[in-house]
């Protein structure tokens, strides 16, 4: 499933062509997807001017001009494809069959956006105040100002729980998902495993800059493409060439100066890599 930095890359991708633009017209090829689509959401949307484009968590945002906004989830398999006379490396990719196109929008600016999702998973709702369920749990975003080891620190507090675990729940921290953890993890030289709340403050300031940093490169290089994800241009994202222990076990730890081994551990049913040599 898309993580944060891949959610950021296609917001930012979609951001010239839809911020500021009105939506002639809004069409649903079916009923719902995850969930049944808002009985409302094509009466809203169309003709309206989406003023914003932000994203929340794995969500995106799009703010209308009717004070209510565009919810939308990537899901595991779901690709937001732009499409329009003059755009040149945004056509269509043929692999992408339009069987499932399950919502279109077309701006005013003769721009085709296109949620196409094979599994089904993703999610399209119409939201007010920012207020959803879906929303209203999160913790903070990672990237933000306030987010540091004093943040980490609180939440940690008493906490037997591996430290992996808590990194991925969402109501501590927003966004997070399996690959950048493991590689934050790595970073800051925490084992995933450790309790979460055994962990010092200063190794808390560390690994929350080892967050930050994780994710902007990320964000940088495009996501990371590993089955489905594509930026909103159709290109591949290309951090996964940068991964220092995920899906890298039996490989030597990069770590300058360690002899250590990459292992893999599943922790909660999902794979955890690290380095037992550096990461204590």
């Amino acid at each position: 499933m898309p993580e944060l930095p891949e959610v950021e890359t296609v917001r930012r991708g979609l951001l010239p062509h839809l911020e500021g633009r009105r939506i002639d017209r809004l069409l649903l090829n079916r009923d719902g997807l995850r969930w049944k689509f808002p009985p409302e959401l094509t009466q809203i949307a169309t003709g309206a001017m989406v003023t914003g484009l932000r994203r929340r968590s794995k969500y995106i945002l799009a703010d209308l001009d009717r004070d209510a906004a565009l919810l939308i989830h990537l899901g595991m398999s779901g690709r937001l494809v732009i499409e329009g006379a003059g755009l040149g490396q945004f056509h269509r990719d043929p692999a992408i069959l339009p069987q499932h196109d399950h919502v279109v929008i077309d701006t005013d600016a003769g721009t085709r956006i296109t949620l196409n999702d094979a599994r089904r998973f993703g999610m399209v709702d119409l939201i007010r105040d920012d207020r959803s369920p879906l929303l209203d749990h999160l913790g903070p975003e990672p990237l933000g100002a306030s987010f540091t080891g004093a943040t980490l620190a609180a939440a940690f507090a008493g906490r037997r729980a591996p430290v992996k675990a808590l990194l991925l729940d969402q109501r501590v921290v927003a966004g997070l998902g399996n690959i950048y953890v493991s590689e934050s993890l790595h970073r800051a030289g925490i084992d995933p495993r450790r309790a979460a709340g055994r962990i010092g403050r200063t190794r808390l300031d560390a690994l929350a800059l080892h967050i930050k940093d994780v994710l902007t490169e990320a964000i940088a290089a495009g996501g990371s493409s590993l089955r489905d994800h594509r930026q909103a241009s159709g290109e591949l994202g290309y951090f996964q060439h940068s991964f220092r222990v995920y899906d890298r076990a039996g490989e030597p730890c990069p770590r300058p100066g360690c002899r250590g081994v990459i292992r893999r551990v599943v922790q909660s049913g999902r794979s955890s890599f690290w380095c037992r040599a550096c990461q204590r």
